[in-house]
């Protein structure tokens, strides 16, 4: 009985997440391939290419190898062995990959966007218009327009009266973690802000519109750039 229940165990507890795998198969790469500290890595093109995965996925597990203190990730230079790197380190536990993030959110909160265009009140769009005008004002001011950024996308949730669909957003948002700063402190710009405020503009206008068709999607176009942007830098 206790053998069937450990193989029922292990069928159902979860495959680990693909960034790990991926990591895992880089700090091999580091050993097998006598890369020393202080080394460059070879470009992310061409670990891709050599590992068979996407330019996302390397760049989460290279994100998570740099949390772990393995690599240094040198802006304009390239990734490199850290100093004082143990390639056999356990990573720490940092959650679902960032990529994981925004696929799941590109599917869920288009459709929101799209309820919310259906039945937003009058006072919903405000909320929302609202957010797009804090986002604006603490454009340059990372943890005011983080602040702002949750509140556009929780107050589109709230302005289609459901709660579980709030919940969900919220959920979402609270999965985006260590992982995603540091990617964002490596890739955000200016003129990637100027964008974000740009889309937002757009996806508050369709659902003031109430046009849920083009609510959905400037919502989808919105999580697709941001994804594009930080999958290919």
């Amino acid at each position: 009985m206790i053998k069937k229940i450990n193989t029922l165990h292990d069928a159902i507890s979860p495959e680990p997440r693909l960034y790990r795998v991926v990591a895992d198969r880089i700090q091999s790469l580091i050993s097998d391939e006598k890369i020393l500290s202080g080394e460059r890595l070879p470009s992310e093109r061409d670990l891709a290419t050599k590992l068979g995965v996407s330019r996302a996925s390397l760049r989460e597990a290279i994100l998570a190898l740099e949390l772990g203190g393995v690599v240094e990730v040198r802006g304009g230079s390239g990734v490199y062995v850290s100093e004082k790197a143990d390639v056999e380190t356990d990573l720490p536990e940092v959650g679902p990959g960032p990529f994981e993030v925004l696929s799941a959110r590109r599917l869920i909160e288009s459709e929101i966007a799209a309820i919310a265009a259906r039945v937003a009140t009058d006072g919903a769009i405000d909320a929302i218009l609202k957010a797009v005008l804090e986002m604006e004002k603490h454009h340059a001011d990372y943890a005011s327009n983080e602040h702002a950024d949750r509140e556009f996308h929780m107050s589109i949730a709230r302005a289609t009266g459901n709660s579980a669909l709030v919940g969900t957003v919220e959920y979402l948002w609270s999965q985006r973690g260590r992982l995603w700063n540091r990617l964002k402190e490596h890739f955000q710009t200016e003129e990637l802000r100027q964008l974000t405020l740009t889309d937002h503009r757009n996806i508050l206008e369709a659902i003031a519109a109430h046009d849920p068709a083009e609510a959905r999607r400037a919502m989808r176009a919105h999580l697709e750039r941001v994804t594009r942007t930080f999958s290919r830098g």
